[in-house]
C-alpha cells in the first residue's frame, strides 16, 4: 500500500500526496464495531499537486467542481467491515474519479436528420393514435 495510486498509464499520484483518516464506521460489525476505525476517508489535494500537467488540472477541476472542498477531493469507503478492504475500495473508487475527470472530452455529434422511411412511420403512427382515440368518443365526431 505504500507505492501510489496509478490513475492511468501514465499518471500515478505518489502515496505521500495522498492523506488517509480512519473513523468508527456504521452497519455489520458485531461486537467490534465500536472499537475497530475501519471507515476510510482517503483525501487528495487536487489543485495543488505537481504531478498532473496544467490543461489536465483545469478539466479535473472544472469537472469535479461541485465535490471539491479548497481544492481537495475526498473519497469514503465503509462498506467492508476491515480496514484494508475499505483502504482498497476506497483507492480503487479515487482512481476511477480521478480517471473519468481527466479523460479528454468525446468527440462532438454529428447532426443527422431522421430518414423519409423514418418521418413517413411517425406520421402513420400519429394517424393510428389519432383515429384510436377517435374511435373511443362517445359522442362520435
Amino acid at each position: 500500500m505504500d507505492d501510489g495510486l496509478r490513475v492511468t498509464d501514465r499518471w500515478v499520484v505518489p502515496a505521500v500526496e495522498l492523506r488517509e483518516r480512519f473513523s468508527r464506521s456504521s452497519g455489520p460489525g458485531g461486537q467490534g464495531v465500536n472499537t475497530t476505525d475501519s471507515r476510510v476517508e482517503l483525501s487528495f489535494d487536487l489543485a495543488a499537486t505537481p504531478g498532473l500537467p496544467e490543461p489536465l488540472r483545469a478539466r479535473a477541476l472544472e469537472r469535479l467542481a461541485g465535490r471539491l472542498v479548497d481544492g481537495v477531493v475526498t473519497v469514503t469507503a465503509s462498506e467492508h467491515r476491515a480496514q484494508l478492504a475499505n483502504r482498497e475500495a476506497a483507492r480503487a473508487r479515487l482512481a476511477a474519479l480521478l480517471r473519468e475527470a481527466v479523460a479528454p472530452p468525446p468527440p462532438p455529434r454529428r447532426p443527422t436528420r431522421p430518414s423519409r422511411g423514418a418521418k413517413e412511420r411517425r406520421l402513420a403512427e400519429k394517424k393510428r393514435q389519432s383515429q384510436r382515440k377517435r374511435d373511443r368518443r362517445a359522442d362520435g365526431d
